[in-house]
């Protein structure tokens, strides 16, 4: 048995996987006001995506099931000890990786979440399945609390916030990515100049889409 399919947290994981799916409707809804070009804009944009996520501050924002599992799988599979996370929303994704952590014997995730109301969420929810002992949440702009105290090396990054600050959060860490850290990014497709760095062989990685919405990079030695 895994920490990741142990009852408790694979009970916890089915609660919120259930709440996000019951959210659907919710999200939404929160958005119907806003036209698709609208809400295209605001994923893309790098100053008025808080409007947007302002709408969504009571729904999880949630990485799917296939995503999670790759999350750990990667984790596990590099052995990793030392993970940054943007984007926490209710912790979905994050007790995903401090999972792997626990099985790889322990490490550190730092995460940055700016809705006040989801870091409370996020926290229960690590401590409900155990994992609180292994992760950091820093609340507010991840372009501040990411910009410091973070690992000298890090062995994987998840980007999962504002997608037009892709590029951004990527400066921050990218000086210290172990060779062959991965980096993953959820719904990278709005953000086309964060693709175009890492499909670039010339600035450092290899990377592939996978599954629907999401970017798997790797960074060469």
């Amino acid at each position: 048995m895994t920490t990741l399919t142990s009852p408790r947290l694979a009970g916890v994981l089915d609660r919120l996987f259930a709440q996000a799916s019951a959210a659907v409707e919710e999200t939404q809804l929160a958005v119907a006001d806003l036209s698709d070009g609208e809400r295209t804009r605001l994923m893309r944009s790098r100053t008025d995506y808080r409007a947007l996520y302002g709408r969504l501050n009571n729904v999880p924002l949630a990485v799917s099931r296939e995503t999670g599992a790759l999350l750990y799988m990667l984790a596990r599979g590099t052995r990793a000890r030392s993970i940054v996370e943007f984007g926490t929303s209710f912790g979905i994704s994050t007790l995903h990786l401090a999972a792997a952590l626990r099985d790889n014997g322990g490490g550190r995730l730092i995460t940055s979440e700016f809705e006040q109301s989801k870091v409370v969420r996020a926290w229960d929810n690590l401590v409900a399945g155990g994992l609180d002992d292994l992760v950091e949440i820093r609340e507010g702009d991840a372009l501040e609390t990411l910009r410091t105290g973070l690992p000298d090396a890090i062995d994987l990054v998840l980007l999962d916030g504002a997608k037009a600050l892709y590029p951004d959060i990527l400066d921050l860490v990218e000086s210290r990515l172990k060779p062959g850290a991965f980096v993953v990014a959820d719904n990278a497709d709005y953000s086309p100049d964060y693709l175009a760095r890492v499909r670039s062989p010339a600035n450092g990685y290899i990377s592939t889409p996978f599954g629907e919405d999401v970017e798997l990079s790797m960074r060469l030695g």
